[in-house]
């Protein structure tokens, strides 16, 4: 598939998902009794269809997560003017967080009802500089070990052009949502 074409049904995934959410794209944070039943799959499929808030700083930062399946989650991002550096370029920042959105959201559809997670260490390299008339980039987290209190993800994160921008690693600290 061109550049062109991928861009083109990225952002179409996009729209469509973004028309199925009732209330469109809440921004927020999880209320533990929205989630206390609900195994992080299931909170992340939620916060996909628009019945849970995203995090605020998906709004911020301009990325939405797309999929997500036991140990996998896709999150797509347009970077905009607001998040450039002074050379143009975009920034580092914006690089590693939404790198750690896709590899914490890995992490968080491995987790039973009752139970999140905190980044513990990020470490991102970026492999090319990236400017906005990307259009759209996909960062992909893959769950690699999740235990009872310390889990492990990787990430990429790919262009239309199927380059790649950047790896991520990640420990995360299991917590109980219930005693945090």
């Amino acid at each position: 598939m061109s550049q062109e074409n991928t861009l083109a049904a990225w952002i179409e995934a996009e729209e469509k998902q973004l028309k199925a959410m009732p209330n469109g794209r809440l921004p927020g944070f999880l209320k533990r009794g929205q989630v206390a039943d609900k195994s992080g799959l299931e909170v992340m499929q939620s916060v996909i269809r628009g019945e849970l808030p995203n995090g605020n700083m998906a709004t911020t930062m301009n990325y939405m997560i797309m999929e997500v399946s036991p140990g996998h989650a896709v999150v797509q991002g347009n970077p905009q003017e607001n998040v450039l550096n002074v050379q143009g370029f975009v920034h580092g920042g914006w690089f590693a967080t939404i790198m750690d959105a896709a590899v914490g959201n890995a992490i968080h559809s491995m987790l039973p009802p009752g139970k999140g997670y905190s980044t513990l260490d990020l470490s991102v390299k970026m492999i090319r500089a990236l400017s906005p008339n990307v259009g759209r980039v996909r960062a992909i987290g893959k769950a690699v070990q999740v235990g009872r209190q310390i889990a492990t993800a990787e990430g990429r994160l790919i262009g239309p052009d199927g380059k790649l921008h950047a790896i991520a690693t990640t420990t995360a600290i299991i917590v109980d949502l219930q005693h945090s």
